[in-house]
């Protein structure tokens, strides 16, 4: 497995953001998905990082939007045919790197409650939960989580 920063605008990685939103929006409402769009990802501020399997194929991504404030998690998705391998993990830990080498030195994410073997995993790598932060409302269909680094 290939970690590394990329640009998110490739055909294959944009065929993975695709189908992450298609299962965001298969457990929320439009309203309740809180997904940065092509052009925000593209920013400066930006860390986006791509899987790649042994054959080079794109098997996840994410990314971290660095603020002055904190390193905030942000499309986290791993291809069905890829997970419980280790890739999530791996991915976050490079973007976590990669942010404190920014001056990043807190971390904070929203999931939904749907999605419980992310919270499990944002869990065991030692985000907990917490009220809404920066521009967000409290939402039952939203979890909120941070993690100091």
């Amino acid at each position: 497995m290939d970690i590394k920063l990329e640009t998110p605008n490739q055909p294959e990685v944009v065929a993975l953001i695709d189908l992450l939103d298609a299962y965001q929006l298969s457990l929320y409402p439009p309203e309740s998905v809180y997904a940065l769009d092509m052009n925000s990802l593209l920013q400066p501020n930006v860390l986006f990082a791509v899987a790649r399997n042994l054959d080079g194929a794109a098997v996840g991504c994410g990314a971290i939007v660095v603020t002055p404030e904190y390193g905030e998690v942000k499309r986290m998705f791993v291809h069905p045919s890829a997970r419980g391998q280790g890739v999530a993990q791996r991915l976050l830990g490079m973007l976590e790197t990669e942010a404190l080498a920014r001056g990043c030195r807190q971390f904070m994410l929203e999931t939904g409650p749907s999605q419980p073997e992310a919270i499990g995993l944002y869990q065991r790598l030692g985000y907990s939960v917490r009220g809404p932060y920066g521009d967000y409302r409290d939402d039952p269909l939203s979890v909120f989580m941070e993690k100091a680094a």
